[in-house]
C-alpha cells in the first residue's frame, strides 16, 4: 500500500493509483506550461517564503524563490519555439525517485515535470528529514486555497507517496511510466534499474557526484574584510546545509595562486569559517564527530592527506576538519562527514583542470573574473563539471542541472513539415 502524502488521501494500491492517473478527462489534460500548474506552484512557493516556514527551514527559501511566477516564466520562455515547425508536449507519466538525504530535491524535480504538463508520481522516502514534512504541509495547504478546477486537476494528475522499499510499488510504477527520474547514489540508480521500463520509456539518472570550491589567492588579497567574511558565510551555506551530503556541496577547497599566499589565506579563511559556526550556533553531532575522525585518520594512513586539523568554536572542536592534500589528484570524492574539507594548492586553474573527472559536478568560486572562469570551463573540455557558480550558489537549483535541460527532458517535440 502507498501512503498518499500529497494530495493527502487514504492509502492506495500502486495498480489503482496508476489507473487513476491514466484516467483522463478533457478538463484534467495538462499542456506544457499549463497556467493552472503555474498558479499552483506560485502559491506553493509563497507558502515556503512565509516567515514562519522560513524560520523553521531556511533552506526552503531558495526553493520558494525558484517557484516564483517570474522565474517559472523565464524557464518556460527558454523553451519557446519560434515557428510552427515543432510543437512541445508533455512526456506522459513521470515516476520520480529522489534522495532521502537532500529532502527537498523531490520538489524541484516534480515542479519542472508538472510545469511541462506531465502526470507525476513522486516517491518521498520515509527517511526524509523534517523539511520534507514542511514541504508536504505547504503543498496541501496551497491546494486548499486554489480555485476548484485547479485543485481538481492537481488532484487528478499529481501524487507524492511513501512506501517501503520491499514493496512492489517501484516495479509497478516503473512499468507504467514514460520517464523514470532517479536521484541519489550509484547504488540507488542500480537498484531502480532492476525494474524494467516499457519499451518506449527511458531513465533520466542523477547518480553520485562530487564537487569542490576554488579561491583565487590574488582575489582573496584584494577582497575587503567584509567580503571575506561574507565568503565564509556563503561557503557555510553551501557546505553545512544538508550536512554536506548534497552532490553540489564542496568536499575540497583549492587555493589558486602563489603557495605562500595560499597558506596565509587558508589560515584566514579557516578562522572566519570557525566564527560563522559560532554565530550560527553550530553543534557537531557526536556520531558525526566520530565519522569525521575515522575519515581523517584513514586519509592520513593512505597518504592522501599530509596533515589534518580539527578546529571550531569553543565547545565544538570538531566543527571544521581540514585535510591538507598530498597532491591535487588526492581530491576527496566521497563524503567524510559534515564539515570535512580537503585543502589543495595549485598555481593555475589549468593545472586544476587536468585532475577533473566525469564524477565532478559543481565548482563554487571566489575571487576570479569572468574571463578566468570561462577559460577554465574551456580547459575542462567536457571531461567533467557541469556547473561553475559563485560561493553561496552550490545548492541553488536551476532548470539546467547536471548538464540536462530539464524542461526539455520532461517534454517531447512533435515536428510538422509543410
Amino acid at each position: 500500500m502507498l501512503t498518499q502524502r500529497f494530495p493527502a488521501d487514504a492509502p492506495v494500491e500502486a495498480d489503482a493509483l496508476v489507473e487513476r492517473l491514466r484516467t483522463e478527462s478533457e478538463g484534467s489534460r495538462l499542456r506544457f506550461g499549463d497556467e493552472r500548474i503555474v498558479e499552483f506552484l506560485g502559491r506553493f512557493g509563497r507558502k515556503l517564503l512565509a516567515p514562519a516556514v522560513a524560520r523553521r527551514f531556511p533552506e526552503l527559501a531558495s526553493l520558494g524563490f525558484f517557484l516564483r511566477k517570474g522565474e517559472l516564466a523565464r524557464a518556460l520562455s527558454r523553451m519557446d519555439i519560434k515557428d510552427r515547425s515543432a510543437l512541445r508536449f508533455p512526456r506522459g507519466l513521470v515516476f520520480h525517485v529522489p534522495p532521502a538525504n537532500v529532502d527537498t530535491m523531490f520538489v524541484y524535480s516534480w515542479a519542472l515535470s508538472a510545469l511541462a504538463g506531465n502526470r507525476n508520481v513522486v516517491r518521498v522516502s520515509s527517511r526524509s528529514a523534517e523539511a520534507a514534512d514542511g514541504v508536504l504541509e505547504a503543498l496541501n495547504a496551497a491546494l486548499g486555497e486554489v480555485p476548484g478546477d485547479t485543485a481538481e486537476v492537481i488532484g487528478r494528475t499529481q501524487r507524492m507517496v511513501t512506501y517501503d522499499r520491499g514493496d512492489n510499488a517501484s516495479a509497478t510504477l516503473s512499468a507504467a511510466c514514460d520517464l523514470r527520474v532517479v536521484w541519489g547514489g550509484d547504488d540507488a540508480v542500480r537498484a531502480l534499474r532492476q525494474y524494467p521500463l516499457a519499451p518506449h520509456a527511458r531513465d533520466l539518472t542523477f547518480p553520485g557526484r562530487s564537487s569542490f570550491a576554488i579561491v583565487s589567492v590574488s582575489g582573496w588579497r584584494r577582497a575587503s574584510e567584509g567580503e571575506r567574511r561574507r565568503a565564509a558565510e556563503l561557503f557555510y551555506n553551501d557546505s553545512y546545509w544538508f550536512d554536506q551530503a548534497a552532490c553540489s556541496s564542496p568536499l575540497a577547497v583549492f587555493w589558486v595562486g602563489d603557495p605562500d599566499g595560499a597558506a596565509e589565506a587558508t589560515t584566514q579563511f579557516q578562522a572566519l569559517l570557525t566564527d560563522v559556526l559560532l554565530d550560527r550556533k553550530h553543534v557537531t553531532d557526536p556520531a558525526m564527530a566520530v565519522q569525521k575522525r575515522v575519515s581523517a585518520y584513514g586519509s592520513a594512513i593512505d597518504g592522501t592527506a599530509e596533515r589534518i586539523t580539527f578546529t571550531g568554536p569553543a565547545g565544538d572542536v570538531n566543527g571544521v576538519l581540514t585535510m591538507e592534500l598530498s597532491s591535487p589528484e588526492a581530491v576527496p570524492r566521497q563524503w567524510s562527514g559534515a564539515g570535512s574539507f580537503g585543502v589543495g594548492r595549485v598555481r593555475t586553474l589549468a593545472e586544476l583542470a587536468r585532475i577533473v573527472v566525469r564524477k565532478d559536478q559543481t565548482v563554487t568560486h571566489f575571487g576570479f573574473d569572468a574571463d578566468e572562469l570561462v577559460e577554465f570551463a574551456r580547459d575542462l573540455a567536457g571531461r567533467g563539471v557541469d556547473r561553475i557558480v559563485p560561493f553561496g550558489s552550490a545548492l541553488t537549483f536551476s532548470a539546467v542541472w547536471d548538464g540536462y535541460d530539464l524542461l526539455g527532458e520532461f517534454s517531447r517535440l512533435v515536428t510538422v513539415a509543410f
